[in-house]
């Protein structure tokens, strides 16, 4: 296992993201260009992490984390538009949220 793999905030990340390929699977036809969007963003969170760890120098790694955070971000006002659509459940809407306020959090100490 790599270094960037133990880290705390990649893997509730790649807990997040697990969740993201649970919600796209399950949604109505008409809705790709969502589940794109949000995997999408949500792989690139996974992807910025581990590229940051990998990076020499602390700007470098910031830099990464910084991007990571945005994208975050992202991810967490895909899932408003999709729960105001109505195509996740309450349940899920939470779930994803306390994951990604523990990425957002993580990452902003990080930076």
């Amino acid at each position: 296992m790599l270094s960037f793999q133990r880290l705390d905030v990649y893997q509730r990340a790649i807990e997040f993201l697990a969740l993201v390929y649970d919600l796209v699977d399950v949604l109505p036809r008409g809705h790709a260009d969502r589940a794109d969007q949000l995997t999408r963003a949500a792989e690139s969170v996974v992807r910025n992490i581990a590229e940051g760890a990998g990076r020499w120098s602390e700007a470098d790694s910031a830099s990464r984390y910084k991007i990571a955070r945005g994208e975050a971000m992202e991810c967490a006002a895909s899932l408003d538009v999709m729960k105001l659509r109505k195509l996740i459940t309450e349940e899920r809407y939470e779930r994803g949220g306390k994951l990604l306020e523990g990425v957002v959090a993580m990452l902003t100490k990080m930076i």
